[in-house]
């Protein structure tokens, strides 16, 4: 038996999600914490996405802050649980991604390992991207493999759909290897949306987008990039979908209600992820969602009216919290990391072949 932790910061932006898992010939989560992210540091790691003015110290304060936050929701979860520090293996930490462009050959995820380590006085585990990347993979999505350890035992044909800032499905079939990809956005284009336009982080069950409806002409312009027409592996980030990448496209078409508008992004969202979906795996039975979107009470719907002939629902039907997969998974990563375990998929991210990924900073 061995304790670790996992920390996940994805691309919403919203906060850091810690959970410490029990990993033996299962994997079990023993307890979580979650620590908003301040609205300064959010900021922040938004801008580090593009290019800008001294990016390179702003990038090393910015994770200093972010590896600061990451320690006290940390120090918060072994006090809950009443462990000292040496009583876990290792942090398995994602970082912040702010690049990701695996067809220049680089992707970047900022957190400081080294200053991690000195402030929780555990191993930690990080940079789990840049090895697939350097054996010609795109370098994500990573999960996958987790899913295909969570639920490669239960029968029948099933993907497995995180929904974060952007959207990636595991396919898991008997007998086969796991394959997956980034579908496309997830949440990014609907946070974005209504932050704009009402100051809001994210749409709250997708309320506002349930309250209007598609535009059509929107929805084609949409789909007309040219990364919906790519096939696995892929993957994308905020690199590609943002918001001036929408406004580029509203700015070419008559105006439309801004509730529509977010009515359009979400119907983008479940359309590109079941198209994608039924292209690569036809006869899926089960669909399990986690990730933010789980908890969209419109998205789910409409993935479910896109998907009759399957069933969809939260990986919470399986006894797995669907906010809390993600930072599982860089636990058990972490785990795979420290004993040798080859965790990448070159089915899912094209790379050469199967390699331990993750850069080791001993306590």
């Amino acid at each position: 038996m061995a304790l670790y932790i996992g920390v996940m910061s994805g691309t919403s932006l919203d906060g850091l999600d810690i959970a410490l898992i029990e990993q033996t010939s299962a994997i079990n989560l023993i307890a979580t914490h979650y620590i908003p992210m301040p609205e300064s540091l959010r900021a922040e790691l938004l801008g580090l996405c593009a290019s800008g003015p001294d990016e390179i110290a702003r990038s090393a304060i910015a994770q200093q802050n972010w590896v600061k936050l990451a320690a006290e929701g940390i120090h918060a979860l072994l006090e809950q649980q009443q462990l000292a520090p040496q009583a876990i293996r290792a942090i398995g930490s994602h970082g912040q991604t702010i690049r990701h462009e695996p067809a220049r050959g680089f992707t970047v995820q900022i957190g400081n390992p080294a200053l991690l380590t000195e402030l929780t006085g555990i191993t930690v585990v990080s940079d789990f991207r840049s090895r697939d990347v350097a054996a010609g993979g795109q370098g994500a999505p990573l999960v996958p493999a987790f899913h295909e350890a969570l639920f490669e035992e239960r029968t029948g044909n099933r993907a497995v759909l995180n929904v974060g800032g952007f959207s990636n499905i595991s396919l898991i079939e008997p007998n086969k290897p796991v394959a997956g990809f980034d579908c496309g956005p997830g949440n990014v284009l609907m946070d974005a949306w209504i932050h704009r336009e009402h100051g809001e982080n994210y749409d709250r069950n997708g309320q506002w987008a349930a309250s209007g409806r598609v535009e059509p002409v929107l929805l084609n312009a949409l789909l007309s990039d040219p990364f919906f027409s790519t096939k696995g592996p892929k993957s994308t980030g905020r690199e590609v979908f943002n918001l001036p990448w929408l406004e580029r496209q509203l700015s070419r078409l008559p105006q439309f209600a801004p509730e529509n508008v977010q009515a359009t992004l979400l119907d983008l969202t479940a359309l590109t992820i079941i198209e994608s979906l039924q292209s690569a795996q036809s006869n899926t039975e089960e669909l399990l969602v986690c990730g933010g979107g789980a908890h969209n009470t419109a998205l789910m719907k409409r993935l479910a009216d896109l998907l009759p002939n399957a069933k969809v629902a939260s990986t919470a039907t399986h006894g797995v919290d669907p906010d809390w997969v993600e930072a599982m998974a860089f636990a058990w990563l972490a785990h795979c990391c420290l004993e040798g375990i080859r965790a990448n998929r070159p089915s899912v991210t094209g790379a050469k072949g199967l390699r331990v990924l993750g850069a080791i900073y001993p306590n």
